[in-house]
């Protein structure tokens, strides 16, 4: 086989010598459309191919539709390549063709990084190609169930006198790839490359506009844990998350996020609470952990990691003003250990209580005390989303407290054995969870559930 993964066929490229492929580059002629009434047309079930990769399998909606067009993106080198090529084993380990095409490596460099995953399927066929034409070719002569373009910016149309990359090729290439996934019937995987700012290289949006999914691949190049995200999806739930980590022998997946994301916890530390953010149908458990010191600066630095940083701004200002921490002269940081990025509102009451630990010093009582809730401009805590299997996440995992927005409370079954409070202030959570106020919230505010 030469250093590939299975054998491919020759194409010949001699100026005197009629193409064997030409017929298949010619487009049938397509026949019209007629309008139909929205009653009468039939529906089926989308049909899926399930990867065997839960986590991946769930950030699709449930597997892999037929001929969708799906886009990954990531920074260089986060792993988009490996976690493909070992999606690719799955599906070929399941009865499936798959093509592999590599536009930035040779076939022996891919047969290399898939011998070190420990993948060797003769099903899985490799090609080095980047004329977009010559791999129309080759589909049609290997009819592939799943294709693999990798990566999309190294594809080009000879018909077009733009480089490689451009806005013309990217979309005419992109446009192709459509064309064929959808007459043909052949799921469609393509990896785009990102810009500093983390978008799709290429023109605003067009990319995500044209294709059926958009995945992202994300990490911080300090931890071994990688993030998919989906941020469109036609077949399935959006924003839905799955986590991943990587090691030696490739990706590997994270059941319990959660779990992981507190094993390095240190209880009873100040500045330290636990948050359950909604990752689509999934409630993960995180770290916020806050840092506030005494400023040696004329203005105050204010620094987030992984929650917007104008957000910790508006939350140290509710502080101020309706709670009475003096915060104008302290410097600020913010964290959400292992490198997850907060984006909902309802986690505006775990930063805050952390910027309120640090600020005072004192831990929260009990350390397993679990806090959710958007926070208003007026200091009270509003209502969030899922508020059930939040809770319940937080108790799989030992929390013992929580402490929810006040009209969050009812409609829903508690945890056996689980304290929950529910709260109308920030001012009400402070004097509660930090101790030491002058007053503690009224019974009637707590919810037990020990039956």
């Amino acid at each position: 086989m030469d250093g590939t993964l299975s054998g491919m066929p020759e194409l010949e490229h001699n100026g005197g010598r009629e193409d064997p492929f030409a017929g298949c580059r010619q487009r049938e002629a397509k026949k019209p459309n007629k309008p139909m009434p929205l009653t009468k047309i039939e529906t089926a079930k989308e049909p899926r191919i399930y990867t065997k990769m839960k986590e991946f399998d769930r950030v699709l909606g449930g597997g892999v539709v037929p001929a969708s067009l799906v886009l990954v993106g990531g920074d260089p080198g986060i792993g988009k390549s490996t976690l493909l090529l070992q999606a690719c084993d799955r599906l070929a380990a399941e009865g499936k063709k798959v093509l592999y095409v590599s536009g930035e490596e040779s076939i022996r460099q891919t047969k290399m990084r898939a011998e070190r995953l420990g993948i060797f399927r003769d099903n899985l066929y490799v090609l080095a190609e980047t004329d977009i034409n010559d791999i129309e070719a080759y589909l049609h002569d290997i009819d592939p169930e799943v294709l693999i373009i990798d990566s999309i910016q190294t594809i080009y149309n000879p018909d077009i006198t733009s480089a490689p990359g451009s806005v013309s090729q990217v979309r005419e290439c992109t446009g192709s790839l459509m064309r064929i996934a959808k007459s043909e019937g052949i799921a469609t995987f393509i990896v785009g490359h990102v810009t500093k700012d983390g978008a799709i290289a290429g023109p605003p949006r067009m990319l995500e506009h044209m294709v059926d999914t958009v995945l992202y691949f994300e990490g911080e190049r300090h931890h071994t844990f990688r993030i998919l995200r989906a941020v469109k999806n036609r077949f399935g739930s959006t924003n839905e998350m799955g986590v991943f980590e990587m090691k030696e022998s490739g990706l590997v997946e994270v059941a319990n996020p959660s779990e992981v994301f507190l094993q390095e916890r240190t209880n009873g530390a100040a500045g330290s609470t636990v948050v359950a953010a909604m990752e689509g149908t999934r409630p993960v458990l995180v770290e916020v952990q806050a840092l506030v010191s005494p400023t040696s600066f004329g203005n105050p630095r204010r620094m987030a990691t992984g929650v917007d940083n104008h957000r910790v701004s508006l939350l140290m200002a509710v502080l101020e003003k309706r709670v009475g921490l003096l915060l104008q002269n302290q410097d600020a940081y913010v964290n959400v250990a292992g490198g997850i990025k907060l984006d909902e509102p309802a986690t505006d009451l775990a930063v805050a209580i952390s910027i309120a630990s640090s600020f005072r010093d004192q831990a929260t009582e009990p350390s397993d005390v679990f806090i959710i809730g958007e926070v208003g401009l007026t200091g009270e805590v509003r209502r969030v989303s899922r508020i059930e299997q939040r809770v319940n996440e937080a108790f799989k995992l030992g929390f013992t407290r929580a402490y929810i927005p006040g009209k969050n409370i009812g409609g829903w079954t508690l945890p056996k054995g689980m304290e929950i409070i529910g709260v109308q202030t920030v001012k009400e959570v402070m004097d509660d969870a930090l101790g030491g106020a002058s007053h503690k919230l009224s019974r009637s505010a707590f919810y037990q559930s020990d039956t």
